[in-house]
């Protein structure tokens, strides 16, 4: 089977087609709403950032992924980084991460990372990766690694992970979790009617294992969903009902955008008021923290959710159902056995 090279609005996309296969007919050209608002990336801080980033060789998802966010992220000096190098093993139809075979990882990476984050003097940061189905553990012994490195260099930093699944292997789940992040995070980014054409390699019931699993080790979690992929707004009420059984505790919605004509079409424009509708059945649900908009994506504003993490972590601490922080801080159910879904 050959493989093509497709560019994209960040690197290269690639993509194994098979001899003989016909493209699909141009789809019409789907025009974004008004409130679909993207900034060019400027500003001394910006370009300072992503030099150093360049100078460290480090990979952050804001500029593989094409994120519309990156330049008013980066000039408040929140960014993702992305770890065990650039190179996806997996073709998600939404994603713009280039994919292909990756290099072994980088031992220094994590030395790296921290001193990147140590130098920043950040408070909240997430650290994220590509998949790794090439690696016998997934990369979880990495991610510890990387995940006490930047502890040791900036202890009084909040820290975000945001994992792939591991192939449902929940050792390698513990493995990240005995690091000590604070938020261990993980997308189900859809609809179990959709995961497998929008993840191919991934699917519903085995990332919902996974965060299930983490929140039973006491962890505080967090997903995201994607609105425009086709789904409906019941098939995500039900999701979020599903998340509230094992405790979630912070939840995103953002709308889909489609990186490259080769990736998954927009079905449509989610209005910000659906978005907003969201957030509130979501608290009334009793997730302690929702952010909704058609800009979010999973680590949008996470500095800003710092306090939110921390009351948290002191709700577990003392073993108390509710706490009030910025808003209301609902104590997480027990896991359960959740839905058998593929």
């Amino acid at each position: 089977m050959p493989e093509r090279v497709v560019e994209t609005r960040s690197r290269k996309l690639r993509i194994l087609e098979a001899e003989g296969a016909v493209a699909p007919p141009a789809e019409r050209f789907q025009p974004k709403p008004e409130w679909i608002r993207m900034k060019m990336p400027s500003g001394d801080t910006f370009f300072d950032l992503k030099k150093r980033v360049a100078e460290l060789g480090l990979h952050t998802v804001c500029e593989s992924a094409s994120c519309p966010n990156i330049g008013e992220c980066w000039n408040r000096q929140s960014l993702t980084i992305m770890i065990l190098g650039g190179t996806c093993t997996r073709s998600c139809q939404f994603c713009d991460v280039p994919t292909g075979r990756p290099e072994p990882p980088d031992p220094t990476e994590p030395e790296h990372v921290a001193t990147m984050l140590g130098e920043l003097g950040l408070r909240h940061t997430v650290i994220t990766c590509v998949d790794r189905d090439d690696l016998a553990d997934g990369g979880a012994a990495h991610w510890a690694e990387t995940i006490r490195a930047v502890k040791r260099k900036s202890p009084e930093l909040v820290l975000e992970v945001l994992t792939g699944d591991f192939k449902g292997d929940t050792g390698a789940v513990d493995t990240v979790l005995a690091a000590a992040p604070d938020v261990f995070a993980h997308n189900l980014e859809t609809v179990p009617r959709l995961s497998r054409q929008v993840r191919v390699q991934a699917s519903y019931a085995r990332s919902y294992a996974i965060l299930r699993h983490a929140k039973a080790r006491g962890a505080i979690t967090k997903t995201g969903l994607m609105l425009g992929l086709g789904e409906t707004l019941d098939e995500v009420r039900e999701v979020m009902r599903e998340l509230r059984e094992i405790g979630v505790d912070i939840l995103t919605f953002g709308q889909y955008l489609r990186p490259s004509p080769k990736h998954l079409a927009v079905a449509r424009f989610a209005h910000p008021d659906e978005f907003a509708a969201l957030k509130q059945e979501g608290l009334a649900m009793g997730f302690p923290h929702v952010e909704s908009g058609p800009m979010v994506r999973s680590s949008y504003h996470a500095d800003g959710q710092r306090d939110i993490v921390l009351a948290l972590r002191e709700r577990d601490r003392v073993g108390v159902g509710e706490l009030r922080s910025p808003e209301p801080v609902a104590g997480g159910a027990g896991p359960s056995q959740g839905p058998e879904r593929r």
